[in-house]
């Protein structure tokens, strides 16, 4: 392949990944004129159209989806050459690509990619914490922070680094005033603080003697933001229902109680999620290898 065609194919990928010439050329450090004139020579020498241009943003035609897949592959499988050479030298290198949820990966992720980044200086990261689903495959991520049972996909592999196990809790103040539930029925003559997702609140599921009891429906008070929850449960609002990786700390200090806590549902798992590659990337198995090593004598927030 001939070098400046290859550097086109990169101009490509990083702007349909970025959404934009400008920020591929950013990302590429190039200029944004030069990242244009990149893909229209992929476009001459293909005979076809690869993006639609608008001044908002860019989009994939038929056939820019086409070649898209492949040449984000070529590139991939390049850096990983150059990737499993750096291991044959002890340092992993280029940049990995790495999506989590959003209050997890900010309380939990973060610490292990500033370990992870200081041990290995020339290797950069891309994260994204987001709630949003994540194709990886799809939007080019190497590796995924999933909770919950994951979608089967034969092209992933899973690895369960933790649990995520939901409580209800509530400040000492709240409790003395309003009294402290002892069945999930109880709720009902409770002040519920609630989490939004989209337009709906998050059922609280609990396990009794009969089965599965849902407390379903808005709170009194009802946030999108499960940092927001917590501060307002710290404040004395009222009962949240929210995972230990956000109230853990909170209930060791006893700024929060757990309420119902023999009710607790199950717990769900939490997940890596990487591509299933015969040759890990070395900047993948590197990030594993330290996340699981922080976390193999407990995780962090119920310890």
């Amino acid at each position: 392949m001939e070098p400046n065609r290859l550097g086109d194919i990169a101009a490509f990928v990083a702007a349909v990944r970025t959404g934009s010439f400008t920020a591929a050329a950013t990302a590429l450090n190039l200029t944004r004129s030069a990242v244009g004139k990149s893909v229209v020579r992929l476009e001459t020498r293909l005979g076809a159209r690869l993006l639609n241009r608008t001044t908002r943003k860019l989009s994939l035609t038929d056939e820019g989806r086409v070649v898209y897949e492949r040449w984000r592959q070529i590139l991939e499988d390049l850096d990983e050459v150059e990737a499993t050479m750096a291991a044959r030298r002890g340092q992993p290198t280029g940049t990995l690509r790495l999506t989590a949820p959003l209050s997890f990966g900010q309380r939990h992720i973060l610490p292990v990619l500033d370990t992870y980044m200081t041990q290995w200086p020339a290797l950069r990261a891309d994260v994204k914490f987001t709630d949003r689903f994540i194709d990886l495959i799809e939007e080019g991520f190497d590796i995924a922070v999933r909770i919950g049972a994951p979608r089967e996909d034969a092209q992933l592999l899973t690895r369960t680094v933790g649990w995520q196990q939901f409580v209800t809790c509530a400040s000492p103040d709240y409790l003395a005033r309003k009294g402290v539930p002892q069945t999930p029925q109880d709720l009902t003559g409770h002040d519920i603080i609630a989490f939004l997702s989209g337009e709906h609140p998050n059922a609280w599921r609990y396990q009794t003697p009969d089965g599965i009891f849902l407390r379903e429906g808005p709170g009194r008070l009802n946030i999108d933001s499960s940092e927001a929850l917590r501060e307002a449960a710290l404040a004395g609002f009222g009962l949240i229902h929210l995972p230990t990786y956000i109230t853990g700390n909170d209930l060791r200090a006893g700024a929060l109680v757990e309420v119902l806590k023999p009710f607790r549902a199950s717990p769900d798992p939490i997940q890596l999620l990487y591509p299933s590659k015969r040759h890990l990337s070395p900047r993948i198995r590197a990030f594993i290898d330290l996340l699981v090593e922080r976390w193999q004598d407990g995780v962090p927030w119920e310890t």
